[in-house]
């Protein structure tokens, strides 16, 4: 995922009440990373692929994850922030709601008011 666009999703997905932080797993390899209730946290698209699937982690071991989103490679901004909020993590292999669930008080975004300067004001 673009470092934009995932900053992007993340702020939606804050709005939202989602705890959802950007994810650097490398140089290159930024995603989106959503903190769950248990402990577990799920790291969406931080590996260069097309289309939209994540990892879920406890602890740093793979306990589940969330397989390929058909048509993902077309989501919009929009389209990639429900489908992050529907994802269900219950099982080993989550699942997509019908819905998302309703949102939750907002979250603040991260970086505060020097956000842009460290970003090397790439934020548009």
């Amino acid at each position: 995922m673009e470092e934009n666009r995932a900053l992007h999703v993340v702020d939606a997905l804050r709005e939202r009440g989602v705890n959802a932080h950007v994810a650097r797993e490398g140089v290159y390899q930024i995603g989106v990373r959503v903190v769950l209730p248990d402990g577990r946290e799920a790291v969406w698209d931080t590996d260069d692929t097309i289309s939209l699937e994540a990892q879920v982690m406890r602890d740093g071991m793979l306990v589940g994850f969330v397989p390929a989103i058909a048509g993902s490679e077309d989501f919009d901004l929009d389209g990639t922030v429900d489908a992050i909020a529907r994802a269900d993590y219950d099982q080993p292999i989550a699942t997509e709601r019908p819905t998302a669930p309703p949102p939750s008080a907002p979250l603040p975004r991260e970086g505060g008011l020097f956000r842009r300067f460290l970003g090397g004001f790439r934020e548009h």
